[in-house]
C-alpha cells in the first residue's frame, strides 16, 4: 500500500501520462529546425536550438513516467525502465552507425577513415559528446564535421537516463516520500546546472556545450514542468494558460531566425528555447482552444513528429558524407543541402516502421526477461565496435599511391602536372595535412589575439641584405623558401606573419568581430620595419575579402586597394615587393588524391577559377602608381600552365589544403624566388 502522500497524490487532478498530439508536432518542429539548419537554410541561423527542445520534452516525458511509477509502485523497477529505454533508442541508432560506417568507407577519403571508425567506437560505447569535447569540437562553427557528431545528444540523453532514475528513487525515499520537496530537489540539481552552463563558457565552450553537467538543466526544466504538471495547481486548468503555447512558439520562432553560429551557445543564451519549450507543454495541455493543439495535432506535423527520432538519425549522414566525397571544405549549394534533407524523410519513414516501431514492441523481447534486452543491446554494441575495428583495420591496409614512380624534379615552369599518385610522392598523402612551415611549431606565428610584433630570425650572414616577410598563414607558406635562402647565407629572414591577418591598413574581422589584435600586430610590425630598415619587405596575403570588415561601404576591391597604398604609405625608406597570391582550390588535395590515385588530374583546377582576379587587379594598381617603390613577384607559372594548375607537380603535393602550399614545395621554390627578389637587393 503506497504511504498516505501517494494516496493525497491520486486524489489531486494531476497529468496522467499518454500521448499528446501537440508534443508530437512540437517534435516536429524540433526535427525540421535541426534538419533545416544542417541543409544550410541560413534564414534558420539558430535551428540548432531544435536540439535543446528535444531535451526538454524527453525530461518532461521520462520524468512524468517515473512519477507515476513511484506513485503506483512506490519504487522505480530500473530493469523495466532501462530496458524499455534500449528497445526504444538503441536499434536505430546502432543500425545507423553501421550502415554510416558502411557508406563511409564506400565514399569517403581512406584518410578520414580513422575519425569515422573513432566516431562509431565512441556512439556504441554511448559516450559520443566527450568524444567530441575532447577534440576541442566546433559543433557550430566545424566545416568537416564528423559523420557521427550529431550522437552528441544521444549521448547525453543516454546518460542522463542512467543516473535520474537513481536520483528520483533515492531522492524519494530520503524525502519520506514526498514529491514536492523532490520538486525542490529537482530545481535545485537543475540550477547548479544551468550555473555550470552559464560559467564555463568562458573556460571551454566545447566542453560546456557536450558535457552531461552542463546540459542537463535542459531536461531537468522538462522534469520541473512534470513536476508542475502533477501539481494541480489551479490555473494549469484555465482557458488562458494555452496562449503560453502560442508565446512559447513566437519565442522559438525569433530563437531559431535570429541565433547564429556567432551567438554563445549554450550558455544563459539556451535559457530562451528551453523556456519556450516548457511554455509550449503547459500552455498545450491547457482546456479550449486557445492554445497552439490544432495546428501541432495537423496531419503533416503528426507525421514528421512519429518519425522524428529516424529523421534526427538518418539527415546527418545524408548530409556529411556526400560533402565529404567532394574532397571540399565548401558547403554543398543550397538547393543539394535541401535535397538531400527531403530524401532522409522517407528513408526516416522505413526506418521508423522496419527498425524503429517494431523492435518497441517486439515480443521476444518484451515477454522475457529485462536481463535478455541487456544482452541484446550490450551485443549489438559490441557488434558495432567490432564492425568499426574491421573498418579501420581494412582501411589501413588501402594503399595511397600507385606503384609507380616519378622522377624527382625541381621547380619548372608551366608544370603539367603528374597524371597520377607516385610511390615516391612527398610529402605522403597522410601527411600531407601536417606539412607545415616549421614557423608554426617555433611559436612565432602569431595566432588569435597574441600581437607580439617580434618576428623571427634566420641567416648568419651579416653582410647579407635583411628581408622582412609580413603576412598572414599565406606569408607563412612562404618561410620555407625564403629560410632556404637564408641558410644558404643570401638573405637575412625576418618572419613575421599572423593568421587571417592581412597586411592591409583596413578595418578587419576575425570571426565576424573586429580584429583589434591585428591592427595592434601589424602597427607594431611596421614601427620595427621603421627602425630596422630592412632592404626588402615581402608583404604576402590570402586573396579574401571577406577578411574585410565593410564598415565603409565601398566595395571589397576597393578597400583592399585603399588598404594596400595605406600599407605602403607607411613603409619609408624600404623597397617592397607584393606577391601575388597562389591559386586556390576547391578541394582538399591530400582527401581528393587518395581517391583519385590513378587520375591526378581530377584535382587540379582550372587556372580561371583559381585566382580572385579583381584583388589582384587592385593590387597591381597601387603597385603601378608606387613610382617604382613596390614591385610585383609573381610565381605563378610555377603553379600554373596555361589551363590548370596541378596538384601534383613531379613528385611533390604542392598544396597542403584548399590555399596554403606544403613545406616540402615551398622549400622547392627558393630558387625561383631568388630569381625574383634578388635584384630587389641587389
Amino acid at each position: 500500500m503506497p504511504p498516505s502522500t501517494l494516496r493525497d497524490a491520486r486524489r489531486r487532478n494531476t497529468a496522467k501520462s499518454g500521448f499528446r498530439p501537440d508534443i508530437q508536432g512540437l517534435r516536429a518542429i524540433a526535427v525540421m529546425l535541426v534538419v533545416l539548419f544542417h541543409s544550410e537554410l541560413t534564414t534558420l541561423s539558430g535551428g540548432y536550438v531544435g536540439v535543446d527542445v528535444f531535451f526538454v520534452i524527453s525530461g518532461f516525458l521520462i520524468t512524468t513516467h517515473l512519477l507515476e511509477m513511484l506513485e503506483r509502485d512506490g519504487r522505480i523497477s530500473f530493469g523495466a525502465f532501462y530496458a524499455k529505454r534500449a528497445r526504444r533508442i538503441l536499434p536505430a541508432a546502432l543500425l545507423v552507425a553501421a550502415l554510416t560506417m558502411l557508406a563511409a568507407w564506400i565514399w569517403m577519403s581512406p584518410l578520414l577513415l580513422r575519425s569515422v571508425v573513432l566516431g562509431a567506437i565512441a556512439t556504441a560505447l554511448y559516450v559520443p559528446n566527450y568524444f567530441f569535447a575532447v577534440q576541442d569540437t566546433d559543433y557550430l562553427a566545424e566545416t568537416t564535421p564528423s559523420v557521427f557528431q550529431h550522437y552528441w545528444s544521444l549521448g547525453i540523453e543516454e546518460q542522463f537516463y542512467l543516473f535520474w532514475p537513481a536520483l528520483l528513487a533515492v531522492g524519494f525515499w530520503l524525502l519520506r516520500h514526498s514529491e514536492k520537496r523532490l520538486m525542490l530537489l529537482t530545481a535545485a540539481a537543475t540550477g547548479l546546472s544551468f550555473l555550470a552552463c552559464v560559467l564555463l563558457m568562458d573556460v571551454s565552450e566545447s566542453w560546456t556545450f557536450f558535457s552531461l553537467p552542463t546540459r542537463a538543466w535542459e531536461l531537468g526544466a522538462g522534469a520541473l514542468v512534470a513536476f508542475l504538471m502533477r501539481s494541480g495547481a489551479g490555473w494549469l486548468r484555465r482557458p488562458a494558460t494555452g496562449l503560453l503555447a502560442w508565446a512559447g512558439l513566437a519565442v522559438l520562432a525569433v530563437v531559431a531566425l535570429r541565433f547564429d553560429e556567432a551567438t554563445p551557445f549554450p550558455g544563459w543564451h539556451a535559457a530562451l528555447p528551453v523556456l519556450a519549450t516548457a511554455a509550449m507543454i503547459i500552455g498545450g495541455a491547457a482546456p479550449g482552444r486557445l492554445h497552439a493543439g490544432p495546428v501541432l495535432s495537423l496531419r503533416p506535423m503528426q507525421f514528421l513528429g512519429a518519425i522524428s527520432y529516424s529523421l534526427y538519425l538518418v539527415h546527418w549522414p545524408l548530409q556529411v558524407i556526400p560533402h565529404a566525397a567532394t574532397f571540399s571544405p565548401r558547403p554543398l549549394p543550397l538547393w543539394q543541402s535541401l535535397a538531400l534533407g527531403a530524401i532522409a524523410v522517407p528513408l526516416a519513414w522505413l526506418l521508423h516502421r522496419l527498425v524503429e516501431r517494431p523492435v518497441i514492441g517486439w515480443s521476444v523481447l518484451r515477454e522475457r526477461s529485462q536481463g535478455l534486452t541487456g544482452l541484446v543491446a550490450v551485443g549489438a554494441s559490441l557488434a558495432v565496435v567490432l564492425a568499426a575495428g574491421g573498418v579501420l583495420t581494412a582501411g589501413s591496409q588501402r594503399t595511397l599511391s600507385t606503384e609507380r614512380t616519378v622522377a624527382s624534379t625541381g621547380a619548372d615552369l608551366d608544370p603539367e602536372g603528374t597524371d597520377f599518385v607516385p610511390a615516391n610522392i612527398t610529402p605522403a598523402l597522410d601527411a600531407v595535412a601536417d606539412d607545415n612551415p616549421s614557423i608554426y611549431d617555433s611559436g612565432c606565428h602569431r595566432e588569435g589575439e597574441d600581437a607580439d610584433p617580434h618576428g623571427r630570425q634566420v641567416g648568419d650572414n651579416a653582410e647579407a641584405p635583411l628581408v622582412f616577410l609580413v603576412g598572414d598563414s599565406h606569408a607563412a607558406s612562404w618561410y620555407p623558401a625564403l629560410e632556404q635562402l637564408a641558410t644558404e647565407g643570401k638573405i637575412r629572414l625576418d618572419s613575421n606573419s599572423k593568421s587571417s591577418c592581412l597586411p592591409l591598413e583596413a578595418e578587419q574581422q576575425f570571426e565576424d568581430e573586429p580584429f583589434e589584435s591585428c591592427r595592434i600586430w601589424r602597427q607594431g610590425v611596421l614601427e620595427r620595419i621603421e627602425q630596422e630598415q630592412p632592404d626588402l619587405v615581402i608583404l604576402a596575403m590570402y586573396n579574401a575579402s571577406g577578411r574585410l570588415s565593410g564598415g565603409s561601404g565601398a566595395a571589397p576591391s576597393t578597400q583592399w586597394r585603399d588598404g594596400l597604398a595605406a600599407t605602403l604609405a607607411q613603409i619609408d625608406g624600404p623597397r617592397v615587393a607584393v606577391m601575388k597570391d597562389v591559386p586556390t582550390r576547391d578541394r582538399d588535395p591530400d582527401k581528393c588524391l587518395s581517391k583519385h590515385l590513378e587520375d591526378a588530374q581530377k584535382c587540379a583546377v582550372e587556372r580561371r577559377n583559381a585566382f580572385k582576379e579583381d584583388l589582384i587587379a587592385a593590387e597591381d594598381s597601387v603597385i603601378a602608381e608606387s613610382g617604382g617603390e613596390a614591385q610585383r613577384v609573381d610565381l605563378t607559372r610555377y603553379f600554373c600552365n596555361a589551363e590548370t594548375c596541378p596538384t601534383v607537380i613531379g613528385g611533390t603535393v604542392a598544396f597542403r589544403d584548399t590555399h596554403h602550399l606544403t613545406e616540402t614545395f615551398s622549400r622547392q621554390l627558393s630558387q625561383p624566388m631568388w630569381e625574383e627578389i634578388g635584384p630587389l637587393v641587389g
